[in-house]
């Protein structure tokens, strides 16, 4: 198979393996399997795509759509709010994440990265894929870091209906004074922010992260990102 085939190839199929779980599929399944088989099976699938997804990514040849060197310093300048977003979103409890649907119960208010965004490793991909797309400017890219940014960002709307089905009432209250939008319900009066209830360590771990990966680039990936 071409490379590129088979890149766009492995590309749908991760796609796929991760909207499985917003389909009455899902359902079936867990009914089936129980909950957490499915968990594990759908783990395994998603790796395995995922290493299919890479392993044709670095075999596809460099087909250039633009020069994207150019923005490669817009990649090194937001990349940080990339990974702030991630650990933020990780060490945080959300009711957006996978398992933590009984958080509504004990957070009360939505605080700290939820007040800016209820899907901050979600947007936190999306960061990540768009900007390593613009800044490798390349067709196979296009299709890689393409496909992450669109499970993301349509894996937030996702996520909202999903949990609007599965928890009712309580998500409604929730989503009513978060955003899936960054800053969206700040801007609309819907919320406030404070930055002291982000936690800076969050921030600084983040941050440190960024900076290992910055430097370790060119070793792991064999690109200089400066």
């Amino acid at each position: 198979m071409d490379p590129m085939a088979m890149l766009a190839l492995a590309t749908a199929v991760f796609l796929a393996s991760h909207y499985v779980s917003s389909t009455p599929v899902r359902a079936g399944l867990v009914s089936v399997l129980g909950d957490n088989v499915y968990l594990g099976l759908y783990t395994a699938v998603s790796l395995v795509a995922l290493g299919w997804m890479i392993w044709a990514y670095s075999r596809a040849p460099f087909e250039r759509l633009w020069w994207g060197d150019e923005f490669k310093a817009w990649a090194v300048v937001f990349m940080p709010v990339s990974f702030v977003l991630l650990a933020c979103g990780l060490l945080s409890k959300n009711p957006s994440a996978v398992r933590q649907e009984g958080a509504l119960r004990s957070m009360g208010e939505a605080r700290g990265i939820l007040r800016i965004t209820r899907h901050p490793v979600q947007w936190s991909i999306a960061l990540w894929a768009l900007l390593h797309l613009v800044a490798r400017g390349d067709a196979a890219s296009a299709i890689f870091f393409g496909g992450f940014a669109l499970l993301s960002l349509s894996g937030t709307m996702l996520i909202d209906a999903r949990r609007a089905r599965t928890i009712g009432a309580d998500w409604q209250r929730f989503a009513a004074t978060t955003s899936n939008i960054p800053f969206a319900a700040i801007i609309q009066g819907r919320n406030r922010f404070s930055a002291g209830e982000i936690g800076w360590w969050k921030l600084g771990a983040g941050l440190a992260v960024y900076f290992v990966l910055l430097f370790a680039h060119p070793y792991l990936f064999g690109v200089r990102p400066y």
